[in-house]
């Protein structure tokens, strides 16, 4: 039974909305509701160097109409059109030109602000100017954000026949260094596979380098990269640009860039710490814990048609959620570290063909996976900390579009929703829910929910096993091995 047609028949029975049955009643009690405010002031300021005096505040100018306004060349531009760029976005207006003076550049934006096309046009620009293998090295966090912006760096550099490599751990090594040989311009890495690559491959070096990025360096050393770091930056030429991209900046993040950066500017679109776009629309539901799966169902039933991220906070509910939402015919697939690669990146693509409507997900997808269609973001569990919500909730209202945030929360999870809501600045609206409504589904979801026990028992019981869906468990020491540190906590 398919997600649309439970809609129909709950709604039938429901006399208090009086719409049509194939639409979500929550499309249009929600519709009305959303506005477009103006965005957030953009500033560009110089980072001041080390027994340097700080340089004069970069003025503001009126934003920039058009990329070629900006100083970029015809062809990239083409391409900005073929990929449906119609404007820059203020994180780009702001970096790229700057970038083409070859200054040393720190980004702050939250996310879904057009980072990635900030740093790589600059990069594209150089590299037409003055071709040369191994150009350019960006490094990310994890596996998925790394295959998206080589992803965006072919796209953009297609004109120009760029060619990009993706070194990341949880493949094979051999057809990576094979890769390397052939002298791609542009090589985009997780930083323990990389270092990999740099101590163990004959004949790869980067001493020639011209660019390094730093994409989402927060999460860059959250994941404990920062001693690989270290080692990276030692092999790299000191005569480069550097670029390093964060949506929030702490200490760890200002030592990066004392240790990697020369006499910096810093360009911020963010007016706080914690900011989230004005045109996401952010709610919560307060229930009783054992109602969990009833809310989530009829929330997803309330948005039938859309798609939606559920975020969970462990690889045992978020697998356990996909079979129950399977078993009510929603169109629902697991994201989670425990995955194999392949499987991972085939439910990406799965969910972003729309093939899929439902992505169940750990904090693998609240940061930097560029999903443009998501309509609804759902925090089944909320998150540990106010900046995880900030990224798993930027998911959703990407640039420029509308979208939806709801939080399920518990008598168990009053304190950490009190913390965000204090570091978002503000209350948020409890979303209007009648319990009569919700109940509809309870025989239904219970009935889910003793299948979806049954069917979890049976892959622990086949943990490990060749084609087994969740892989075995991880090391009980509790290190870290350099392969797997570019998965996810999850």
């Amino acid at each position: 039974m398919s997600s649309a047609t439970m809609s129909s028949a709950t709604m039938s029975s429901v006399k208090r909305r009086k719409v049509d049955d194939d639409v979500p009643s929550g499309i249009l009690k929600k519709k009305k509701k959303h506005a477009v405010k103006e965005a957030p002031q953009v500033t560009a300021s110089p980072e001041p160097a080390a027994n340097k005096s700080p340089e004069p505040e970069v003025q503001e100018e009126a934003p920039p109409k058009t990329f070629k306004d900006l100083g970029i060349i015809d062809s990239l531009c083409d391409a900005c059109t073929a990929l449906g760029y119609k404007a820059p976005t203020p994180i780009q207006a702001e970096s790229i030109p700057l970038a083409l003076q070859g200054r040393d550049l720190i980004g702050l934006a939250e996310t879904g602000s057009g980072k990635t096309a900030a740093f790589a046009l600059p990069i594209l620009q150089a590299l037409l100017d003055k071709p040369q293998p191994l150009f350019g090295l960006v490094l990310a966090p994890t596996r998925e954000l790394a295959y998206q912006i080589s992803q965006a760096f072919e796209a953009l550099g297609s004109l120009i026949s760029v060619r990009c490599a993706v070194i990341v751990g949880g493949m094979d090594m051999v057809p990576q260094a094979i890769a390397l040989g052939k002298k791609p311009h542009i090589v985009v890495a997780t930083p323990g596979r990389l270092l990999d690559h740099l101590e163990n491959t004959k004949g790869f070096s980067l001493r020639s380098l011209k660019y390094l990025v730093m994409d989402e360096a927060d999460r860059l050393l959250d994941l404990d990269f920062g001693p690989i770091l270290d080692k990276i930056l030692k092999v790299l030429p000191r005569e480069r640009s550097t670029y390093l991209f964060s949506a929030t900046i702490s200490s760890k993040v200002e030592s990066l860039q004392r240790a990697s950066l020369k006499d910096p500017l810093r360009v911020s679109i963010s007016t706080s710490r914690y900011q989230t776009v004005s045109t996401l629309l952010q709610s919560y539901v307060f229930i009783p814990h054992p109602h969990k799966d009833t809310y989530l169902v009829y929330l997803l039933n309330e948005f039938a048609g859309q798609s939606a991220i559920v975020f969970t906070r462990t690889v045992n509910e978020t697998q356990r959620l996909a079979i129950l939402l399977r078993a009510l015919g929603f169109g629902a697939i697991p994201l989670h570290g425990q995955l194999s690669q392949s499987a991972r990146l085939g439910a990406l693509n799965k969910f972003r063909a729309g093939s899929r409507e439902i992505l169940v997900a750990t904090d693998v997808a609240a940061r930097g996976l560029d999903i443009p269609s998501v309509d609804v973001v759902l925090n089944y569990d909320l998150p540990p900390d106010s900046k995880t919500y900030i990224h798993r909730v930027g998911r959703t209202a990407r640039a420029g579009k509308s979208g939806h945030a709801i939080s399920v929360v518990t008598q168990y999870d009053v304190e950490i929703w009190l913390r965000i809501e204090t570091a978002l600045g503000k209350k948020q609206k409890e979303y209007d829910t009648e319990k009569e409504e919700v109940m509809v589904f309870k025989a239904r979801v219970e009935e889910a929910q003793r299948h979806a026990r049954n069917e979890m028992k049976n892959l622990h019981e086949d943990r490990g096993k060749k084609g087994s869906v969740l892989k075995g468990r991880r090391p009980a020491t509790g290190g870290k091995s350099r392969d797997g540190m570019d998965k996810e906590e999850g």
